[in-house]
């Protein structure tokens, strides 16, 4: 399934970031996301996910096709692991956990709170309902945050086997997943030009917007 971007341009609260922007993405493609802290990349997949509108241009994709996970784990921390898949699950009527469970090495934990685990266990556990929203593209924000070198690599796997199966996934990280199926794509260039004399965030400066929190 194709996500395709054209000419976009994206705010953050009431400035501009990036400007002009067009891409696609094609199903069994993965596309990195490069550029310094601040440059718009948050912002980009925040919009590409519908949870920031657009300035101009046009974001091309079937409704509901994007999965989005940013930094914010977004658990119900009184929940366990297994309530949690089984919630979201429910939410996207998409049946069993046991994908999930079995790619992120959750079968252990399943009776755990989630307000319980470690940064790392909470993690694995908000990747995880990617699986089960069934959603073919994906938009991923610094997705590695807090895991370990062996639950990286269960992320890279989780990912390939999405690409295998014709998903498709756009990821802001700084690490090198190893995914065959990837190319890159700087932001940097499209940086407004306002942003660019203006803004403090230009100049290497992390997004405030970084932890998830809403504009």
């Amino acid at each position: 399934m194709n996500l395709t971007v054209t000419d976009l341009s994206c705010a953050r609260g009431s400035t501009q970031v990036l400007a002009d922007v067009s891409f696609t993405v094609a199903a069994g493609e993965a596309l990195i996301l490069r550029g310094p802290n601040g440059a718009g990349k948050t912002t980009l997949l925040r919009t590409l996910a519908g949870l920031t509108p657009p300035l101009a241009g046009r974001v091309d994709c079937p409704p509901d096709a994007i999965a989005y996970a940013g930094h914010a784990d977004g658990l119900k921390a009184q929940l366990t692991v297994q309530e949690n898949l089984e919630f979201w699950a429910g939410v996207f009527a998409s049946g069993t956990i046991t994908r999930a469970v079995d790619a992120f090495d959750l079968e252990g934990l399943l009776d755990r709170r989630a307000g319980d685990m470690s940064a790392g266990q909470k993690r694995r556990l908000s990747l995880a309902r990617l699986l089960v929203t069934g959603r073919p593209i994906w938009c991923l924000d610094e997705p590695t945050v807090s895991l370990d070198t062996e639950n990286v690599q269960r992320f890279a796997a989780a990912v390939e086997r999405h690409l295998d199966g014709g998903g498709s996934a756009v990821i802001a990280t700084h690490i090198d997943l190893g995914l065959p199926a990837a190319r890159s794509l700087d932001v940097s260039p499209f940086i407004a030009k306002r942003l660019r004399a203006d803004d403090p965030f230009a100049q290497g400066l992390d997004d405030p917007f970084a932890d998830g929190v809403e504009p």
